[in-house]
């Protein structure tokens, strides 16, 4: 009785919890493209990070907030890279504002971006859970250790899985669907490089999967729709998967 009352009594903790960094996700992404993030909403912002790692237990809050405050500046700098390569190859893109106002996929790479700032400051758990919640906005999973380049486009982002080692580097184009994940789902295997690498200039169409962190797609190369890949392919190079359609004129 008392194990079931500590479980019910951790789960509603959590969900508070979610909620509170869901709510500081939001308020986060408005003030990283706002000049003045240091006004009275930054404070806000600020206030809501130091509580939650207080629940969480974190110490140093004030130290660890102001490194993350201070990589504003190049976060926000890779983040008009990943616009201005969703305006460039995405016919239906009208202007930056658009990409940053209305595309998931920019704000998936956004979140993805400061997350990934939080987990090389070693804060507990946080990483994982603003993640997540952008994984639930956008239906675009990416693990916040993965190491993504400048310029990258998520074209239609739904589905999309970017494992924990998974490197990606400059220039790359995936769309709906892509997994980037492990062949083997082992315990053991949790502090190897169990994901792909991408290299620069790959465009990868719906749906394609590519497993395995020995496998590395050369730089310029296409992989097309449906493709799955568990060994490396050669730069510039094309990977199609041959299909058949049937048409026929109905009677």
């Amino acid at each position: 009785m008392k194990e079931t009352t500590r479980i019910i009594g951790f789960k509603n903790y959590s969900m508070c919890l979610r909620d509170a960094v869901g709510d500081f996700t939001k308020q986060l992404i408005n003030n990283l493209f706002d000049v003045n993030h240091c006004t009275e909403s930054g404070q806000e912002t600020k206030a809501k990070f130091l509580k939650i790692l207080e629940r969480l237990s974190v110490e140093n809050g004030e130290d660890l907030w102001n490194v993350f405050e201070a990589s504003f500046i190049t976060i926000r700098g890779k983040l008009d890279l990943d616009a201005i390569a969703a305006e460039k190859n995405d016919p239906a893109a009208k202007s930056l504002e658009e990409i940053y106002l209305a595309y998931p996929g920019f704000y998936a790479i956004a979140v993805y971006r400061l997350s990934h700032q939080l987990l090389k400051q070693e804060i507990p758990i946080l990483p994982r859970m603003i993640s997540e919640f952008a994984h639930g906005v956008t239906g675009v999973e990416i693990h916040p250790g993965a190491e993504i380049g400048a310029s990258f486009h998520i074209d239609h982002g739904t589905g999309i899985v970017i494992g924990e080692s998974a490197i990606i580097k400059d220039e790359v184009q995936i769309f709906q669907g892509v997994t980037l994940g492990g062949i083997k789902v082992k315990k053991s295997l949790a502090s190897t490089k169990r994901h792909p690498t991408i290299e620069s200039g790959v465009v990868i169409y719906a749906n394609a999967t590519i497993l395995g962190g020995d496998v590395v797609i050369g730089k310029n190369s296409v992989i097309g729709a449906n493709v799955c890949i568990t060994e490396s392919v050669p730069e510039n190079s094309v990977v199609t998967v041959q299909a058949e359609n049937n048409i026929f004129q109905k009677k």
